[in-house]
């Protein structure tokens, strides 16, 4: 339980933990030396000096105790007092209380070992001032009133040690802590390097820091081109496939074209025309990251467009809200793509489509939105794998694709460090389509 609460609290960043695991040693050192300090060596100086003070307030009570009269008293000590650097008031009005500064330790230290070495002892003031001692002894003539320097009782700037502490401790924190920045950037370049590769983007790293972050630098890079390599080897394979296939495709369109029109050439060139709408997005989905370069640009002017390019079409497709502004380095003919797989899917299912679009510090989600049956939530999972059609859950009577559209857009949104979450529409009743981009 104290774990998991702590757990809470503790720092997230691996500066925070860094400088957490440096700063609870050194302060925790410092309160076990400070504490020692004070209960051993201070104290027990402060004792040592008190008794000594002790045996001459002794000395001067012996005295008063030897004469008939307060007059005798005074004029016996005055040859005595002043030496010893005493000063004497007899008779003298006592206080109703002890007077100490709360954070005045040595003095309550003082204060008991007088008490212990000398009967009598009535009251002290140590806070009329901090460079003398006032202490009302009782005796045969009265209250007695004997003032003496601070300084005789307690070791003389006692703070210097705990300054010096505070001083050299944080002085090498500092140090330290220049030292683990040091140690802690290439972890983060190399953090951001993978982060950038999550989103598309192939930012120049160079493994550097301790060994262990340099051979975890030189397994990344290595990851990362044997990805590239992957990614390049599919690309000129599907290529070399989609040329392959289209040749042959082409002879039977052709020959189907030359022969007599009857109701079986026309269902074989529909299939003819299937495959090569199937083949055309099955290419379009496995090099859909060779579309465009990252680009600086402003995502709602991405939206705007191709909005706009619905509407001019006739299109029942709006942008209906925009919540903040912002630039980001996405891909904006990738965007553009997934943004009109999602319009297209709407206006399949739906008589309507709307949009929205809100930007954050750290995310940009644009809604797509249709009036249409939606799709249940046990099947919106495996609406997102390719070449999915859920025919079960989508009105099909408005025409059917090949099921890569929303694959493609999560495809997309991915590459771009985000996710494409589907969901209900409030305010049209029918599917809500989240791309979600990391800016």
């Amino acid at each position: 339980m104290f774990f998991a609460w702590l757990k809470r609290y503790m720092p997230r960043s691996l500066y925070g933990r860094a400088a957490l695991i440096l700063l609870v040693p050194v302060v925790a050192l410092q309160l076990v030396v400070s504490v020692v300090f004070i209960q051993r060596h201070f104290e027990g100086v402060t004792e040592q000096m008190t008794r000594n003070v002790a045996l001459e307030l002794r000395y001067l009570l012996g005295i008063v105790e030897a004469a008939d009269t307060p007059e005798e008293a005074l004029a016996a000590l005055g040859g005595v007092a002043g030496p010893l650097a005493f000063r004497i008031m007899l008779p003298a009005e006592v206080p109703d209380r002890d007077r100490r500064l709360f954070y005045d330790f040595s003095g309550l230290r003082m204060m008991e070992t007088l008490r212990s070495e000398i009967d009598g002892v009535l009251r002290f003031d140590l806070a009329l001032s901090s460079r003398q001692v006032w202490v009302w002894i009782d005796t045969s003539h009265g209250p007695l009133s004997a003032s003496f320097d601070r300084r005789r009782v307690s070791a003389s700037n006692p703070h210097q040690l705990l300054v010096l502490m505070v001083f050299a401790g944080g002085l090498l924190t500092l140090i330290a802590f220049v030292f683990l920045r040091n140690q802690l950037r290439p972890i983060k370049r190399l953090a951001a390097a993978a982060a950038d590769f999550g989103r598309g983007r192939i930012a120049p790293y160079k493994p550097s820091g301790a060994l262990e972050v340099r051979a975890a630098g030189h397994a990344f890079l290595d990851m990362r081109a044997r990805i590239e390599r992957q990614i390049e080897q599919r690309t000129m394979m599907l290529s070399g496939v989609s040329h392959d296939l289209r040749t042959p495709l082409t002879r039977l369109k052709l020959g189907l074209s030359l022969q007599e029109e009857t109701p079986e050439t026309k269902a074989l060139l529909r299939d003819v025309e299937d495959m090569e709408r199937l083949l055309d997005e099955f290419l379009a989905f496995v090099r859909d990251d060779t579309l465009d370069d990252p680009d600086d640009c402003d995502p709602a002017e991405v939206v705007s467009d191709v909005v706009e390019r619905f509407a001019a079409s006739g299109a029942p497709v709006e942008l209906a809200e925009v919540v903040g502004d912002g630039r980001m380095t996405l891909r904006p003919m990738a965007v553009t793509r997934a943004l009109e797989n999602l319009i297209g899917n709407a206006l399949q299912y739906g008589r309507r489509c709307e949009l929205r679009m809100v930007v954050t510090e750290r995310s940009v989600r644009i809604s797509v939105e249709d009036d249409g049956p939606g799709i249940p939530e046990h099947l919106r999972d495996e609406a997102l794998k390719p070449f999915s059609r859920l025919d079960t859950a989508r009105n099909q009577d408005r025409g059917s694709g090949v099921g890569l559209g929303l694959a493609i857009a999560g495809d997309i949104a991915r590459r771009h460090g985000g996710a494409l979450l589907l969901g209900a529409s409030e305010s049209l009743g029918g599917l809500k389509a989240d791309l979600i981009l990391a800016r």
